[in-house]
């Protein structure tokens, strides 16, 4: 009686208490997947442009005011002078978020740009000024930046930069990767959120390459990306992507493949845990499982011609396990070659003890020896 192999049925069909969910490789199941998949502009959903940088508290400015003739600042005597200007000691915001202008007092400066400020300095000195005018500069801009952490060259704080930077920019502007990129993941946190993705995410999809925004924290690690084979393949173990992007019928043939003698076609399982709502979305009973991840086993049938074209479409994530199902002629034959080893193993015991039987009745050869003598 030959073993049974593995069953296949679509999600809508009852699975029971399985402690996984099936669920076949089809079109509607690769464009859920592809919507899904790991990118940071999905994560932290913030495609504004850049942002306005704004003083703060611990900011160092420095303050220059103009008038245009003799008066409270620029004295109306014979001797030379540089210019008629006045230029106010270098200063930080205060805790209060102001700084300090001569004769103009407390001027707010925390949330304000610096054309804001050199507006409230005017502001403030026009009823004892001549016509002034200020420039505001942001000497040193300690609140305004992000910070780069990591496999880069240059980790450390940059300041905002008011033009804007993309996260590709902000990982160049600290030097770049040390490590290569397939094998580099880009985590951004920014408000209390924490998004994750490969570093080609942010080239090949130029929704990933965000703009960087003042107290971001982008750390970048190396982590090579693996998957594991398993059953009929041509070859097992573990492999690695050396690319950012595989697919699954990549992924077989790096296993050199499925074996023409032992597997079936039409049963090539990849193990894999998604979310919830993933899926939720596929179709799956999610109520019967614990946690937030669910685990999934998706088959694909290569037997149909247009299960290639599935495969080349399915892309494959880190820690992925592919198992390929052997065919029913091979669980045939490992069952008949078991019940032969059984059999042989009863039947060793009687063909001794006939045998034996048959030397002691003298039913069988005999055999006579002559002792040699001296003389042979």
């Amino acid at each position: 009686m030959p073993v049974a192999g593995p069953q296949s049925w679509d999600i809508t069909s009852g699975q029971g208490d399985l402690p996984y969910a099936l669920v076949r490789l089809r079109p509607e199941a690769l464009n859920i997947l592809a919507a899904h998949a790991p990118r940071i502009a999905g994560r932290i959903a913030d495609g504004r442009g850049p942002q306005r940088v704004v003083v703060e508290i611990g900011d160092i400015l420095g303050v220059t005011v103009y008038e245009t003739g003799a008066g409270l600042f620029v004295q109306n005597d014979l001797g030379v002078r540089p210019g008629n200007f006045f230029t106010v000691p270098p200063q930080a915001v205060g805790p209060d978020g102001n700084i300090t202008v001569p004769s103009a007092g407390p001027i707010p400066a925390k949330g304000r740009t610096t054309a804001e400020i050199e507006r409230e300095i005017v502001a403030a000195l026009k009823k004892r000024s001549l016509e002034p005018n200020a420039v505001v500069t942001l000497l040193d801009q300690r609140s305004s930046a992000y910070t780069v952490l990591g496999d880069v060259r240059a980790a450390g704080r940059y300041a905002a930069n008011a033009g804007g930077e993309r996260l590709l920019e902000a990982i160049g502007r600290a030097g770049g990767l040390l490590g290569a990129g397939n094998e580099s993941w880009v985590v951004l946190e920014r408000n209390g959120k924490k998004a994750v993705s490969p570093f080609g995410a942010l080239i090949d999809e130029p929704g990933n390459n965000i703009y960087v925004r003042p107290r971001d924290l982008i750390y970048l690690y190396r982590e090579p990306r693996t998957f594991l084979a398993f059953g009929a393949s041509g070859r097992q173990g573990q492999f690695p992507f050396e690319a950012w992007r595989v697919s699954l019928s990549e992924a077989i043939a790096k296993a050199t493949g499925l074996s023409d003698l032992t597997a079936d076609p039409a049963s090539v399982f990849l193990y894999r845990g998604e979310t919830r709502e993933v899926a939720a979305q596929l179709g799956v009973d999610i109520s019967r499982f614990e946690g937030p991840v669910i685990p999934i086993i998706y088959q694909a049938d290569l037997r149909d011609p247009g299960g290639y074209f599935l495969t080349s479409r399915f892309e494959m994530r880190n820690k992925d396990v592919i198992y390929v199902s052997n065919a029913a002629a091979v669980e045939s034959t490992k069952f008949l070659n078991f019940v032969r080893t059984i059999v042989a193993t009863v039947q060793d015991p009687v063909t001794l003890a006939n045998s034996a039987k048959a030397l002691s009745t003298g039913g069988g050869t005999t055999i006579v020896t002559q002792p040699i003598s001296a003389g042979n």
